[in-house]
């Protein structure tokens, strides 16, 4: 069964880092394009970023450009987002999977928390 599992979450002082890691697992998977989104607590989940497995290109929310960086290891099915960060960042954020070009999101991790405080 192929499913996604994040890690690397965990509490922070403003202005520290975290890496996340995402590592896919199953025998067939295979992705176009993974993805970072996050959910704050009473908040609509959105958009970090993106990154697609072939040829790199990265793609990002405003609210974290020049702060966050994704990156994939293609090889190991494994993504990344390292994160310079802000108390606004606190949030659980989860990995997904685009399948195909245009497409939805289709396959979802189950998330970690990350919070930044102040």
């Amino acid at each position: 069964q192929v499913q996604l599992v994040e890690s690397g979450g965990g509490s922070v002082q403003a202005g520290g880092s975290l890496r996340l890691s995402c590592a896919a697992s199953g025998r067939t998977f295979s992705a176009y394009r993974m993805g970072w989104f996050r959910q704050a607590p009473g908040k609509e989940r959105e958009f970090v970023a993106s990154i697609t497995m072939t040829s790199g290109f990265t793609y990002y929310a405003d609210s974290v450009k020049g702060r966050f960086t994704i990156s994939r290891d293609a090889a190991k099915n494994t993504v990344y987002l390292q994160m310079n960060l802000k108390p606004e960042d606190t949030a659980v954020y989860y990995c997904a999977r685009q399948r195909s070009y245009g497409i939805t999101f289709d396959l979802w991790g189950q998330g970690t928390q990350v919070t930044v405080s102040s």
